[in-house]
C-alpha cells in the first residue's frame, strides 16, 4: 500500500502536468477560434455569397500566401525574434523566378525549387548569421533587410511588373488536385511539416528552448547559433514559396507585393497565442490566427468596406493580439509565484 502510493500520485502528477500543458497551450489561441466561428457563421447570414463554393475557395487561397509565410514567423518568434524582411524577400523571389524563367530560359519546376532555396539562403545566410552568429539585434537587421531587400527589387525589376508566362507556375496559383486548389494543398503540406518538425524533432526542441531561455540553452550544449540560423532560413523558405504562389496567382513578379506581409504574418502568429517573447505557441494556433485574419478581410471586401479600413482593422487586431499577449504574460507570471516556481 505505501510502496504503491507514490507510484499513484508520480503518476497522477504527470497526467494533471500533461493536462495543464495541452490547457495553455490550447487556450492561447481557444478565444481567437471562437471568434472565427463567430465571425463565419455572421458573415454566412449577412452576406448571401459568402458560404458559395466560389468565395471559400477564393478565401483560402487568398489566405494561402499569409499562410506560409507565417508558418515560417511562428518559428522566428519562438526564439523570442521577429522577421520584418519577409515581405521584401517575397517580392525579391518573384523577381528571382522571373530572371531564371524568363532570362536564364530554366525550366519552370527547376526555376521554381532554386527560387524556394535561394530565399532559404538568404533568410539563412544574411538575417540568421548576423543574428545567430554575429549577435546583432533581430529588430535591426531584419528591419534593415526589409529596406535592402525591396531597394534591390526596385533597382533589378526597375519598378515594372515582368510577366511570368508558364503553365506550371499559374497552376501553382490556379490549378487545383482532387478539386482542390493547389494553394490550399500547399498550406497543407507546409502546416503538417511546421507541426512535425516543431512537435517531434530535435531541432524542434531547440528552437523552443532558445525561445525560453537563450542562456539556459547554451549551458544546455545546444547550438543557438545553428538554430537561429536555420530559424531563418525556413522563415526565408516559407518566403519564397509564397513568393511563387504569389507570382503564379498574378501571372507576373510584381515589385509592389508583400509591403503588408510582415505585420500581418506577425499578427496571426500573436493572434494564434505564440509568445512575442518566444518558447510559447505553434503552427496550430497560427493557423487559426491566419484564418481568423483571412475571412474577416474576405467578409469585409464582400461587404464592400474599403481596402483602408481592412487596414485599420488588422492593425487594430496586431495591437489586441500584443495585449492579449501581455496580459497572458502577466497571468502566468502570478500563478507561477503563487504556487512558489
Amino acid at each position: 500500500m505505501t510502496a504503491e502510493a507514490p507510484v499513484a500520485d508520480a503518476q497522477r502528477q504527470r497526467v494533471l502536468d500533461h493536462a495543464a500543458g495541452v490547457w495553455s497551450a490550447s487556450s492561447r489561441y481557444a478565444v481567437v477560434l471562437l471568434l472565427l466561428l463567430g465571425i463565419f457563421a455572421y458573415f454566412s447570414m449577412t452576406q448571401p455569397d459568402f458560404l458559395s463554393q466560389a468565395n471559400i475557395e477564393n478565401l483560402l487561397t487568398s489566405s494561402s500566401i499569409l499562410f506560409v509565410v507565417s508558418i515560417g514567423m511562428t518559428f522566428v518568434v519562438l526564439t523570442g525574434g521577429i522577421d520584418l524582411s519577409v515581405g521584401s524577400l517575397l517580392a525579391l523571389s518573384g523577381i528571382v523566378l522571373s530572371t531564371l524563367f524568363n532570362d536564364w530560359g530554366l525550366a519552370a519546376p527547376l526555376a521554381v525549387l532554386l527560387t524556394c532555396l535561394i530565399a532559404a539562403l538568404i533568410g539563412g545566410a544574411i538575417n540568421g548569421v548576423l543574428i545567430g552568429k554575429v549577435g546583432l539585434s533581430f529588430f535591426v537587421v531584419t528591419l534593415g533587410t526589409l529596406s535592402l531587400y525591396r531597394g534591390i527589387v526596385n533597382i533589378w525589376s526597375d519598378t515594372e511588373t515582368t510577366y511570368i508566362t508558364s503553365g506550371f507556375v499559374d497552376g501553382i496559383g490556379f490549378g487545383k488536385l482532387a478539386g482542390v486548389p493547389y494553394p490550399v494543398w500547399i498550406m497543407v503540406a507546409t502546416y503538417v511539416v511546421g507541426l512535425v518538425v516543431l512537435r517531434w524533432t530535435y531541432f524542434g526542441r531547440d528552437v523552443y528552448a532558445v525561445g525560453g531561455n537563450i542562456a539556459a540553452a547554451r549551458l544546455s550544449g545546444i547550438n543557438v547559433a545553428r538554430t537561429l540560423i536555420l530559424v531563418y532560413a525556413i522563415a526565408g523558405l516559407c518566403a519564397g514559396i509564397a513568393g511563387v504562389i504569389q507570382a503564379g496567382r498574378l501571372g507576373a513578379a510584381s515589385p509592389l507585393v508583400g509591403e503588408s506581409t510582415p505585420l500581418d504574418a506577425a499578427a496571426a502568429v500573436l493572434l494564434g497565442g505564440t509568445s512575442f517573447l518566444g518558447g510559447v505557441g505553434g503552427v496550430t494556433g497560427t493557423a487559426v490566427g491566419v484564418l481568423f485574419i483571412g475571412t474577416l478581410q474576405n467578409g469585409l471586401s464582400i461587404a464592400a468596406v474599403s481596402s483602408f479600413w481592412q487596414q485599420v482593422v488588422t492593425g487594430a487586431i496586431l495591437i489586441v493580439a500584443i495585449s492579449i499577449d501581455r496580459i497572458q504574460q502577466q497571468g502566468g507570471l502570478r500563478r507561477r509565484r503563487g504556487t512558489g516556481l
